[in-house]
């Protein structure tokens, strides 16, 4: 046990190195958006460079860090097997589970445009930018405060900061409208 710390410290590092391309991947995808709309030369210059970018992004601290911080969780739950009989710990699993069906849809983004397929606005990438925000949120006051009744005020304060991230994204829309280069 003397070593389980370096275990969960290793688990935090690539949390936070999985959440950091979380978080720049969905805007990696804005950008090739939005240089889709381009004229040439300028299209197939930007374009290029995205997928460069997002391709060793995801290739080299994403997927790595998802991988590494999965297995360093495990490995802490069998060291600490008495982690599972806590509630909190199923509701963390389960926002663990969302991150990783968030992580898999970036994954089917990433390859579409991978293909120069655009399928979806830069609009709508700026709302799902947010997901992983949402539930680090979720996951970092279920861990700290792991009471039930401090959980339901987290879950509240989770809406009120989904509904401030909305109301942003809507403001900066408008900003952007009247100054296309902000």
């Amino acid at each position: 046990m003397n070593y389980y710390n370096y275990i969960k410290a290793l688990h935090l590092i690539f949390v936070i190195t999985w959440f950091a391309g979380l978080f720049y991947i969905p805007r990696l995808f804005i950008y090739h958006i939005e240089a889709s709309k381009k004229g040439s030369p300028e299209k197939e210059i930007l374009t290029k460079q995205f997928q460069l970018m997002t391709k060793r992004l995801w290739y080299i601290i994403t997927w790595p860090s998802a991988v590494l911080a999965i297995l360093f969780a495990i490995w802490l739950l069998i060291l600490s097997p008495v982690l599972l009989q806590q509630g909190w710990m199923h509701i963390k699993l389960g926002f663990v589970l969302l991150l990783i069906g968030y992580h898999l849809r970036n994954h089917v983004i990433f390859k579409q445009l991978q293909r120069n397929e655009i399928r979806y606005s830069s609009n709508y990438m700026r709302v799902w930018n947010e997901g992983a925000t949402l539930i680090l949120f979720a996951i970092v006051f279920l861990v700290i405060l792991k009471s039930t009744i401090n959980w339901i005020f987290g879950v509240v304060g989770i809406i009120v900061l989904g509904v401030l991230l909305m109301l942003g994204i809507k403001l900066y829309k408008r900003i952007r409208q009247k100054n296309p280069d902000a």
